[in-house]
């Protein structure tokens, strides 16, 4: 019966949710050691290794349905609930004393249930006052709570609260990548490198490939000397690997650094190669200390033509470059682009730079920090036990 499946992948939904468990009717106990050793020993039918793996695969499928099911379900109640709260507050004056009272009186009703605290209630209202349009409802019931509480925390306006609602969805982002995309300013930053892409990328590709790329992309994960030399940025990055995939952006997958390209019995070497899996084409990208140079462009145009001659297959598309330094004058730029064949974009990035010598001399360290800690903890302590009770 499909009521004795345990649909344990509901409770992964993020955010409080409504708690629906599977009725234990009916079930046998579980196999004793022995049970289960006998049940080993049994020789088994041809087919049912294939029975096996295809009833694993329909119970996580049910899983998932109903997982999913639960959080629309979730999302559209704690809606309706929102806009109660909303109208009433407008209506009738009500203050928090009665939304207290509420969500207490809900908490008695419901045992168990952590949906319907004074903190959740009051995000209930506020998801309700952001998403007035039922049409847009079907949209949000498509994330988990959880991330709903993101956007409202982090972000006051609506459109950009949406823009980040579509981008959730569509790349699958969990809670965390959303708060990192919010953090790093994403919608700001995607689709602002300069490029000639209009001219040197089919039309289909085109404007896929001005999305994919931002400006200025954020590495401040990485913490760099002023004097930093571009070894040291690659270096950097190939040890936070992880987070300069997730900075690139979904599709990109890492094939190597220093990629060695013969021509002509020489030998050269592209700082980064990655390949994106969605436009179906190589990425090289040159990373740059100090501000854009016109050369910069030509040696990349060069590294962008050899890939092609020995690495591009004919399913592949053109491959595509991405100059990354730290500064750019834009008209410098756009005039260095203005005839080149091959598909280039110049972006800026951030790091964290450290601070001089000097200045990291006169500042506490951790040990003393934590001495200052410890200290005002017993003196409090100490005051607490000197107030008469």
């Amino acid at each position: 019966m499909v009521g004795e499946v345990s649909f344990a992948a509901a409770a992964e939904v993020q955010g409080p949710a409504i708690t629906i468990s599977a009725s234990q009717k009916g079930r046998k106990a579980p196999l004793t050691a022995r049970e289960g050793v006998v049940a080993e020993l049994i020789p088994l039918p041809s087919g049912y290794p294939a029975l096996l793996e295809e009833l694993k695969t329909r119970i996580r499928a049910a899983q998932l349905r109903a997982a999913l099911t639960l959080n629309q379900e979730s999302i559209q109640l704690y809606w309706s609930i929102g806009q109660d709260l909303s109208s009433r507050f407008a209506a009738e004056g009500w203050g928090t004393k009665v939304v207290d009272r509420l969500a207490k009186d809900l908490g008695t009703e419901f045992p168990g249930v952590e949906g319907f605290s004074l903190r959740n209630l009051r995000y209930m209202r506020s998801f309700a006052e952001a998403w007035p349009d039922p049409r847009l409802l079907q949209l949000a019931a498509k994330l988990p709570w959880g991330h709903h509480m993101v956007l409202l925390d982090r972000l006051k306006d609506g459109q950009s609260r949406e823009w980040y609602l579509q981008a959730s969805i569509e790349h699958g982002w969990s809670r965390n990548v959303l708060t990192h995309h919010i953090s790093t300013q994403l919608r700001e930053r995607e689709g602002k490198a300069l490029n000639n892409f209009s001219r040197t990328l089919p039309a289909q590709d085109s404007d896929l490939t001005r999305q994919i790329l931002k400006d200025p992309y954020s590495f401040e994960f990485l913490t760099l000397s002023s004097s930093a030399k571009e070894r040291e940025l690659e270096r950097g990055l190939l040890k936070h690997l992880r987070d300069l995939l997730l900075e690139l952006g979904r599709g990109f997958a890492f094939v190597g650094s220093q990629v060695p390209l013969v021509v002509d019995g020489r030998s050269f070497y592209v700082d980064l190669l990655f390949y994106h899996l969605r436009l179906h084409c190589y990425f090289a990208i040159e990373l740059k200390t100090g501000e854009f140079q016109p050369e910069y462009a030509g040696k990349l145009s060069f590294y962008i033509s050899a890939i092609d001659g020995s690495m591009r297959t004919p399913s592949d598309g053109p491959t595509i470059g991405l100059l990354l330094c730290e500064s750019r004058s834009g008209p410098i730029v756009e005039y260095t682009l203005q005839n080149l064949i091959q598909p280039i974009g110049v972006s800026t990035y951030r790091v964290t730079r450290e601070l001089p010598a000097p200045v990291r001399e006169e500042l506490p360290s951790v040990e003393d920090l934590q001495e200052v800690v410890i200290r005002l903890r017993a003196e409090m302590d100490s005051t607490r036990e000197d107030i008469p009770r």
